[in-house]
């Protein structure tokens, strides 16, 4: 009994440990060699591209040669370190590959294009020009119109949010044909924010013989033109949005509005509560979490407002109502200025990633207090 406890002792905890030292070794190896083998061709084809260096490939060809290579080395490795754990971790290895591939390598290969001047109308081709976008960016007043449009456009999902709220109450209500009217909100969630634009912007909302324009006129608004001024063209685009997207924040409501305990509800009236007291001491907080969620999805679809903007002014009159999104797919379509554009890309996508994640931790000390 004694030697088989001390056998049990014995026995090592992690099973890596009976692995052979040399076999680790030659796993390790392969990795390192791999690794400095695809960091070595990076370097010397972005030293070739940039015009540093004379030495270098005409394509990137060899990169995704060597990355491939890189991938089996990998798989090596996990399988002669960790033996049994590698082999199942092989499975995990595909993912991650092509994470890397189609993820964070065009986001640095993103990067790189910034650093250029790549114009597809000039006959120059790309040039490798430092931080000059960067510095144009930083000087250009439309891109910081863009921007200023963006604060505006995420600050009318709080009105948006109000809405949908009320919409989402009034709907869980015991009203008569209930089941009808949900199908009418969501009918703008089931069209295309394209479709919106030419049905309500460019037909209703026509300045000369749209019906909007028309009781607008009745109403004695002498020109009507809801995209010539910048203010009206930009509460427009607010409003064809928010038509498009307040069922998909009330749809979400709604689902918490129904799963909310009735219990609590009813408790509330037995204690005397009026109703607006009930909404706002217990629905209200019971339906936070569900609001914070809502209201963060919006808000990330609204930071990719494009379409509308695109297909209804173009981003005019004079970039009033331009997005950033819209802007950087002019600078591509009507400059193809690639290397600008990509600049800006890069930019706003620093700029998201750290408004979203300050934007999370807000709201969940935020719903942390409340409950």
């Amino acid at each position: 009994m004694a030697e088989q406890t001390s056998t049990a002792n014995a026995w090592p905890a992690n099973p890596a440990d009976l692995i052979p030292a040399g076999r680790k070794r030659l796993g390790w190896s392969l990795l390192a060699v791999a690794t400095l083998g695809l960091l070595a061709i990076i370097v010397v084809q972005i030293l070739y591209k940039t015009e540093m260096s004379t030495i270098g490939f005409d394509t990137w060809r060899p990169v995704i040669y060597a990355y491939i290579l890189w991938g089996a080395a990998l798989g090596a490795w996990q399988v002669l370190t960790r033996g049994e754990d590698g082999q199942r971790a092989l499975f995990l290895l595909p993912a991650l590959l092509f994470t890397i591939a189609m993820v964070i390598f065009p986001t640095l290969f993103g990067f790189y294009i910034a650093l250029t001047d790549w114009n597809l109308s000039s006959f120059a081709g790309r040039r490798f020009n430092g931080l000059d976008n960067f510095w144009q960016m930083l000087a250009d007043p439309y891109y910081r119109n863009a921007l200023f449009n963006m604060v505006l456009y995420v600050l009318a999902v709080l009105v948006e949010y109000v809405i949908a709220f009320g919409l989402a109450l009034l709907l869980n209500a015991q009203i008569k044909a209930r089941k009808f009217f949900r199908v009418v909100f969501l009918l703008p969630l089931m069209l295309s924010p394209v479709a919106v634009s030419w049905m309500v912007g460019k037909s209703l909302m026509e300045y000369r013989f749209g019906p909007a324009a028309t009781l607008a006129r009745h109403l004695g608004w002498d020109n009507p033109a809801f995209f010539s001024n910048p203010i009206t063209a930009r509460i427009s685009i607010m409003m064809l949005d928010a038509w498009t997207f307040i069922p998909f924040m009330m749809i979400m409501l709604l689902a918490g509005l129904q799963a909310m305990s009735r219990e609590v509800l009813e408790a509330a009236r037995v204690d005397g509560a009026t109703a607006w007291q009930t909404f706002w001491q217990v629905t209200f907080p019971l339906m936070l979490p569900v609001s914070v969620t809502a209201v963060i999805l919006r808000i990330i679809f609204k930071l990719k407002l494009a379409d509308i903007i695109i297909t209804l002014t173009s981003g005019g009159p004079g970039g009033a109502t331009d997005s950033v999104s819209s802007f950087i797919y002019r600078e591509y379509r009507d400059r193809s200025n690639v290397g600008y554009g990509t600049m800006l890309a890069m930019a706003y996508l620093i700029i998201i990633v750290v408004f979203v994640t300050w934007l999370l931790k807000v709201a969940s000390r935020f719903v942390r207090n409340v409950n």
